[in-house]
């Protein structure tokens, strides 16, 4: 990866696991270098690049020329992912696309935390690799935390086995009120119509059937929709488990007009999950991210499986787009 483009670059507070930084880190290191340069790199090494973000967890590229959203359309096309078009997914958040490839992160108010994650654990429908652009920094807070979810599950299995015996075995299921139209308001407020790609209450009806949703219509023709039975966690490599669910996000973040966090999420049998427990895991998440200190240009490389993530409150305006790639289901649709 050493190149008269991009060094390998220290990251102030990042972590180490197992020898390998969190998050690993490149640098351009010439001023004159081009957008088309930038992509062949990446292109050369994108298998490198690729294998290090699941190693690692996520891999920053940092003072690239990648000014604005077309100049990350190129460099995430450089990649040569396939591409997950946000209108496809199953996501609770309201996004505006910039092009085909790029959307905004989430258009939730600047004083909305959004809790760690993985992304669309929570759908039958999730990626593979989510890639990360700031085009600007909030003047104050903003940050994108990053957590492990591997060494999260480790370490609450020595702590809480049970607890992570019942994830593994009873699953989890999610359940949220989508509005009628879009709730820019809300961290989560994507109508149903749009998160289900249908127009009417017969075509969504139809498109849960073949979800395995239940559901149930309520007044002002919002609609709460529960999932299956979704797995707790993941096998990312043979005896590498990661807590690859949206356990934190449901439980501690899903809270708007229409929702409340405490009816969010259960165990695929229908019980309570144990709330000291699920403090536990919120605090020891907490206690493992690390917060990506955005600069203007930065490209981060996030591997969904391995690698949680969430927004920091802020101040001032943020922009902070994303893309999603490699569509993965769990073998319900």
């Amino acid at each position: 990866m050493l190149s008269s483009i991009a060094q390998p670059l220290a990251v102030p507070k990042s972590q180490t696991y197992d020898g390998v930084a969190f998050p690993l880190a490149y640098e351009c290191v010439r001023s004159d270098v081009t957008l088309a340069q930038i992509c062949d790199w990446i292109t050369e090494n994108r298998q490198q690049l690729l294998e290090q973000a699941t190693q690692s967890g996520a891999v920053l590229l940092r003072g690239f020329p990648v000014p604005g959203a077309e100049d990350f359309d190129a460099v995430v096309a450089a990649l040569g992912l396939e591409n997950f078009p946000y209108k496809k997914s199953l996501s609770n958040a309201v996004r505006i696309n910039f092009t085909e490839r790029v959307f905004s992160a989430n258009e939730a108010p600047a004083d909305v935390k959004i809790f760690l994650h993985h992304e669309m654990a929570q759908t039958p429908f999730w990626p593979a690799f989510i890639m990360f652009f700031c085009e600007l920094a909030a003047e104050q807070g903003g940050a994108t935390p990053l957590c492990r979810s591997d060494i999260l599950y480790d370490r609450l299995k020595a702590e809480i086995p049970v607890f992570v015996a019942d994830l593994e075995s009873k699953g989890l299921k999610y359940s949220n009120v989508m509005p009628d139209s879009d709730d820019p308001q809300s961290g989560m407020g994507r109508s149903w119509q749009s998160t289900l790609g249908v127009d009417s209450k017969e075509q969504a009806e139809r498109r849960l059937e073949e979800l395995r949703y239940s559901w149930e219509w309520l007044e002002g023709n919002a609609l709460r929709a529960t999932t299956p039975v979704l797995p707790g966690v993941r096998e990312v490599s043979p005896g590498r488990r990661t807590l690859f669910n949206q356990l934190i996000a449901a439980y501690a973040g899903w809270k708007d007009t229409r929702n409340d966090p405490s009816s969010a999420i259960r165990f695929g049998d229908g019980t309570i999950l144990d709330a000291q427990a699920v403090a536990r895991l919120i605090s020891l998440a907490d206690e493992l991210s690390f917060d990506m200190p955005w600069q203007g240009t930065d490209v981060v490389i996030v591997d969904n499986t391995v690698a949680m993530h969430g927004r920091r409150t802020f101040v001032g305006k943020r922009k902070v787009l994303a893309s999603l790639a490699e569509m993965r289901t769990h073998g319900l649709n």
